[in-house]
C-alpha cells in the first residue's frame, strides 16, 4: 500500500493523508479504547475471575478447616508422655484408650557383626574360590538355621583383592553390608547385616580353590579365626512382663502404643496415655482464622469508602454479598440430636467480634477462650455440638453444617463454578465484540486508503494536463507576437 504521508500536487502536497485515515480509524475504534470500553471491560472481568479464584481458595481453606472439626481423628488425639525420655520415647494413635504403665528396658536391639581376622599383604590378592552369604538365626553361637531364602554365592578370583570382595558383597543385595578397616595388624573385611533382630543373623563360608577351606591361606583366611558378634532383639519388661522386638521400636505391645528404647535402663519409666485437648483447640481456632480470612477478603472487595469515592472490585455485585452472606448464615446453624449442653458456636466461645467501630461491625469472629476452655472440660459434649452424636448423622453436628455449606459452594456445579463460568463466557463474548470492531476498522482503513490513492492518479493527471494547457498556452501567446 502506497504512503500517504505528502500525496498529489493537486492536494497541495502538504496533505497528511495517514493522519486522516488514522484519525478515521480512530473514531471507528472508540468502543474499544474509550474509557470502560472494551478494553477496560475486559481487564475488569479479567480481575473478576482472579478475585473469585482467591476467594474460592479462601473458601477450600475454610472448608478444610471445618472439616477437621467433623473427623474423628480430630476429636479421638491423645498425649504420650514419658518420665525418661532419654531412655525411652512414646506415641499413639488417636482413639487410644488413656492408659499409664512402666517400662524397663534390658537390652537393645543389635545387627549381627563378624570381623576377619587381620590379613597381610595389605591391597594384595586374597585368593580365588566362592564366598556364601546365608541370611537365618543363630540359636547360640554354634547353630545356625538358614531363612527361607536363597544362599548368595559370590565368586572371588585370584586378583581379588580384600577391597574388590567388599564390593562385591555390597553389589549382590545379600542383607549384609561390608566395609575394610586397617590398623597395625593388616587389613580386615567387617560384615554387617542390614537390619537388626535375632532373624537377621547371617553365616559366612567359603568354598577355597586350593580345596582346604579351613586353613589360613587363600580365601578361607576370610572365615578362619574371624569373631561375630551376633544379632540380638531388644528386650524388655512391660508391667513385669518379658517384651521383645527385632528393633528398639515396640510398635505392637501396648494397642495403640508405639514406644522406643533409646538405651537400658536401671530404674522403671512410666509411660502416659491422656486425652489430649490442644489439637482440638489448634482445629477451632484454625477454623475461626479461615472464616475471618474469607470475611476481610470479602468485606474489601465489596466495601465503599465514601470519604474517597473509590469501590472495591466486586462493591455492588449482589453475588459476591449473597455469598457472604450465606457463610454468615452458616455461623448462625444449631447443633440438632446431640442432646448436648451446646446448641449455638456462642455457647463454646466463638462470638462475633467487637470492631473498632460498633455501628459497622466487621463480621469476624473471635474465641472467649475462658469460654473454650470451660466447653473443653466436657469433651464428649463438645464433640457432638460439632460433629454430630455418635451414631448419628454428622450433619447433625454445627461443623457438619457448615461443611455441607461449603462443599455445595466448591462443588463442580457449585457457586464458584457457576460464577467462573459467567465471567468465562463474558470474556468471549468482549473478545468477539473486540475482534468485530478491529474488523470494522480494518474495513474503513482499507477503503480510504483505495479512495485516496484513487484521487492521487486523478490528482496526478489533472496537474499534468494542467501544465500541457499551460504549456500550449505560453506557445500560442508567443505565436501571436
Amino acid at each position: 500500500m502506497a504512503s500517504f504521508s505528502s500525496i498529489g500536487v493537486g492536494l497541495g502536497g502538504s496533505v497528511d493523508v495517514n493522519k486522516l485515515i488514522q484519525a478515521s480509524v480512530d473514531l471507528v475504534r472508540l468502543p474499544i479504547t474509550k474509557t470502560n470500553g472494551l478494553t477496560d471491560q475486559h481487564k475488569l472481568v479479567e480481575a473478576k475471575i482472579s478475585t473469585f479464584g482467591q476467594i474460592k481458595s479462601l473458601v477450600s481453606t475454610l472448608s478444610d478447616a471445618v472439616g477437621k472439626l467433623t473427623s474423628v481423628t480430630g476429636w479421638n488425639a491423645v498425649g504420650v508422655t514419658s518420665s525418661n525420655t532419654s531412655a525411652i520415647t512414646a506415641s499413639a494413635v488417636g482413639g487410644t484408650v488413656a492408659t499409664t504403665f512402666s517400662v524397663e528396658v534390658q537390652g537393645l536391639a543389635k545387627a549381627q557383626n563378624t570381623t576377619s581376622a587381620a590379613m597381610q599383604p595389605v591391597g594384595g590378592p586374597v585368593g580365588a574360590g566362592t564366598l556364601r552369604l546365608e541370611l537365618g538365626k543363630w540359636s547360640n553361637a554354634s547353630t545356625f538355621v538358614a531363612s527361607a531364602a536363597n544362599p548368595v554365592d559370590i565368586t572371588v578370583s585370584a586378583t581379588d583383592k580384600l577391597s574388590d570382595i567388599a564390593g562385591k558383597i555390597n553389589g549382590a543385595g545379600a542383607g549384609v553390608t561390608a566395609t575394610i578397616l586397617s590398623d597395625a595388624s593388616g587389613e580386615r573385611l567387617l560384615l554387617r547385616s542390614k537390619t537388626t533382630g535375632e532373624e537377621a543373623g547371617f553365616r559366612v563360608s567359603v568354598t577355597d580353590a586350593d580345596g582346604n577351606a579351613t586353613d589360613a591361606s587363600g580365601l578361607s583366611r576370610v572365615v578362619a579365626g574371624a569373631t561375630t558378634d551376633l544379632a540380638a532383639n531388644a528386650k524388655a519388661t512391660v508391667n513385669g512382663i518379658a517384651v521383645t522386638s527385632a528393633t528398639n521400636t515396640f510398635a505392637n505391645t501396648v494397642s495403640g502404643v508405639t514406644f522406643n528404647a533409646l538405651q537400658v535402663t536401671t530404674a522403671p519409666v512410666e509411660i502416659a496415655v491422656a486425652k489430649d485437648s490442644t489439637a482440638v483447640k489448634q482445629n477451632i481456632d484454625a477454623f475461626v482464622k479461615a472464616y475471618n480470612a474469607v470475611n476481610q477478603a470479602l468485606n474489601q472487595i465489596t466495601s465503599y469508602d465514601k470519604d474517597t469515592k473509590s469501590a472495591g472490585l466486586l462493591q455492588g455485585d449482589s453475588t459476591a454479598v449473597g455469598l457472604q452472606n450465606t457463610l454468615r448464615a452458616a455461623l448462625q446453624s444449631v447443633a440438632s440430636g446431640t442432646g448436648g449442653a451446646f446448641k449455638t458456636l456462642s455457647d463454646v466461645g466463638i462470638t462475633l467480634a467487637k470492631g473498632a467501630d460498633v455501628l459497622k461491625p466487621t463480621g469476624d469472629l473471635s474465641v472467649d477462650t475462658t469460654k473454650l476452655n470451660k466447653a473443653l472440660e466436657n469433651p464428649d459434649a463438645l464433640k457432638a455440638f460439632f460433629r454430630g452424636a455418635d451414631g448419628g448423622s454428622v450433619t447433625d453436628g454445627v461443623a457438619g453444617k457448615f461443611k455441607a455449606v461449603t462443599d455445595k459452594l466448591l462443588a463442580s456445579t457449585g457457586y464458584f463454578a457457576s460464577k467462573d463460568k459467567l465471567l468465562q463466557s463474558a470474556l468471549k463474548l468482549n473478545e468477539k465484540e473486540v475482534q468485530s470492531v478491529e474488523d470494522r476498522a480494518s474495513g474503513v482503513e482499507t477503503n480510504l486508503k483505495a479512495r485516496y490513492t484513487a484521487l492521487d492518479s486523478q490528482m496526478s493527471k489533472l496537474n499534468a494536463l494542467n501544465a500541457y494547457i499551460a504549456q500550449q498556452v505560453t506557445t500560442w501567446n508567443k505565436s501571436s507576437g
